[in-house]
């Protein structure tokens, strides 16, 4: 029994499971920063506005706005320095790639919320 879960172990790749998101989701990445010798964690809300690449190299874009600038951040989706994503809420949108949210400002830039 020992043998099987030290071979269990080494074959482990570390891969960590985040929640299912898409387009639209408006999520919180808390990523772990390093300045000099000290480590924080940065916490980023928005809006999913694009989720691009395919297995290991998948990526996902998050659009946030700061004092009235659109601030974007591309996350990849196995970067060791995300420590967790939550999904706060899920948006209803007709399509993947949002990139009409760019042009749009205040109220109309809001995604309807999903009901079920």
């Amino acid at each position: 029994m020992d043998l099987i879960k030290i071979a269990e172990e080494s074959f482990a790749t570390g891969k960590k499971e985040w929640p299912k998101f898409k387009s639209g989701d408006t999520i919180t990445v808390a990523y772990r920063i390093v300045e000099g010798n000290k480590e924080r964690i940065q916490q980023y809300r928005g809006v999913v506005i694009r989720i691009s690449g395919q297995g290991d190299n998948k990526r996902f874009t998050v659009r946030k706005m700061s004092d009235n600038i659109g601030v974007e951040r591309i996350f990849p989706i196995n970067s060791p320095f995300i420590d967790s994503i939550t999904v706060n809420s899920e948006g209803k949108v007709r399509r993947t790639k949002l990139y009409y949210l760019r042009q749009l400002r205040g109220k109309a830039a809001r995604i309807k919320k999903k009901t079920f």
